[in-house]
């Protein structure tokens, strides 16, 4: 199993694909999948029948999950390869272009 060192919250790069470039926040990572769910990312048209709760129904917009291998961490705006180490007993994300922590 590979580790997963984004998080829901961080803003992301998209490197490969139809999406290569686009920015935006994690909203919601689908670990069994892993895929993350990113903020104006990989938008898709979804049709939704008519419901007590939409009653108009229509096409509707949405984020599509986009595979975690496909994004990158952002750091004062440059992509950054992230790593683990332990400080004061505890195991904290760091930068290792800055080698600071996230």
């Amino acid at each position: 199993m590979t580790k997963i060192k984004i998080k829901t919250g961080d803003t992301v790069r998209v490197i490969a694909g139809e999406h290569k470039g686009e920015e935006g926040k994690i909203v919601k990572m689908l670990l069994a999948k892993k895929r993350a769910i990113v903020e104006g990312v990989n938008m898709v048209s979804k049709h939704r029948k008519p419901s007590a709760t939409n009653p108009q129904g229509g096409i509707e917009k949405m984020e599509a999950p986009v595979h975690i291998s496909n994004l990158m961490l952002i750091e004062n705006g440059k992509t950054v390869k992230v790593g683990f180490r332990m400080e004061d007993g505890k195991k904290i994300r760091f930068s290792r272009k800055s080698k600071k922590s996230i």
